[in-house]
Formats: structure tokens, sequence, C-alpha cells
């Protein structure tokens, strides 16, 4: 490898959203910092499962709207 090209690559923490953590190597920050992350595996619905937030007015409800379909999302 060339030398002064590459980033530093060393050791970080990473602190999940239920408080646990773990040490992984990156070159995000500096050595020993702690990446506390707000979504993650543990909190994300696609992951978990958990309800989606679904846009009100989307595409498919503007287009039943403009030429008012029977199957609308909403009942009139």
């Amino acid at each position: 490898m060339r030398k002064d090209i590459h980033p530093d690559y060393h050791t970080i923490n990473i602190r999940m959203t239920d408080g646990s953590s773990f040490t992984t190597r990156s070159t995000w920050g500096k050595e020993g910092d702690t990446l506390t992350l707000e979504i993650d595996p543990l909190s994300h619905p696609a992951w978990t499962g958990g309800p989606q937030k679904l846009i009100a007015g989307g595409k498919l409800e503007r287009f039943y709207r403009r030429y008012n379909k029977q199957g609308s999302s909403q009942s009139s």
C-alpha cells in the first residue's frame, strides 16, 4: 500500500439503542470514540416487524382521488 493515502483504521465503540455496546474497527472518528446509534436492528421496524409509517396521500391515493376509482384506501 502507498503511504499517507489511506485513512486511519482503528477501534471504536458502538452503543446500541438499548444501551448495550461493542467494539469494532472503523475509519470513523478517533481511536476509542463512541458512536451512539439512533436507529439500529433492535429498534427499526424493518427488522422488528413493527408498524411502519405509511405516507398519507401517496401516489396511489392521489391516483384514486384524481380518477375517482373504487378501491381507494379511504372511503368517500
